[in-house]
């Protein structure tokens, strides 16, 4: 196990600038976790050392270049003294019809969403073995689950994130590190409302038990619950999915006419 009784708890989130990421970050430092935020959007970056100053460490950064991202990686846990946590939060989506879709959109979701996860996650679990503990938590999707109009390459890469979460958690499970995933459903974040228009709002509330959409802060619970060994000691390879039932619903009772307040 790391020595953590002398140093804050450590954790590096990706796409930490908004959305599901932000709200982690917030949980984390309540918490008393030392945090490391990656975004590529600079702006964003810049709007959250304004609201937190250092006490997040913040980093320009574009995931899918494996030098830098490595770099990065390495750069935190020396400065923090070890490294205890990894949010993979960073992903783009687009909504296509599959004969619409370009390749070259296909294959750059497939690089931010599965490569850039794949390339965090390895460098960190390098460091988390030689500490003999670490976690792992990726953003998967509902949409990487089941199919969904419009979502050739957001929901291959979805679940892609979700095989890959598996496999590490089996390859890593020997050193201590736990992998697991979260598979959010419908989230007013950032990237959900630029995909979801109204249409497609109704239709999403018409198909989730709970009628609603969810707040980022309510992911991020799920999050901190799995990077807890405290916690979530014993599991690892899961697939967590946080959607208000969508995934489990059979047939339901629609209601016409279903407001977007319910």
């Amino acid at each position: 196990m790391p020595n953590t009784e002398s140093r804050p708890r450590a954790v590096i989130v990706t796409g930490g600038a908004s959305g599901i990421g932000l709200a982690t970050i917030k949980r984390l430092l309540a918490l008393g976790w030392r945090v490391a935020a990656f975004d590529r959007d600079d702006a964003a970056i810049m709007k959250l050392r304004h609201a937190c100053g250092d006490k997040v460490r913040t980093d320009v950064l574009d995931i899918t270049d494996e030098p830098a991202a490595e770099a990065a990686v390495n750069n935190v846990a020396a400065e923090f003294g070890g490294l205890d946590g990894v949010v993979n939060s960073a992903g783009i989506g687009i909504d296509i019809h599959v004969l619409d879709t370009p390749v070259s959109q296909f294959r750059n979701v497939l690089d931010i969403n599965v490569t850039g996860t794949f390339i965090i996650g390895r460098a960190a679990a390098r460091i988390m073995k030689d500490q003999g503990a670490g976690a792992i938590v990726n953003i998967a999707s509902i949409a990487g689950l089941r199919g969904f109009k419009g979502r050739a390459a957001y929901g291959a890469s979805k679940g892609a994130v979700a095989i890959l979460t598996q496999v590490m958690a089996v390859d890593l499970a020997r050193y201590g590190i736990r992998v697991n995933a979260v598979a959010p459903g419908p989230i007013d974040t950032p990237l959900v409302q630029a995909m979801h228009p109204p249409a497609v709002r109704r239709a999403v509330l018409q198909h989730t038990p709970m009628r609603r959409y969810a707040e980022p802060d309510e992911v991020a619970t799920a999050i901190l619950f799995l990077l807890d060994s405290t916690q979530s000691s014993f599991i690892t390879g899961a697939i967590l999915p946080v959607d208000g039932g969508f995934i489990g619903a059979g047939l339901m009772e629609l209601e016409v006419g279903l407001s977007e307040e319910n």
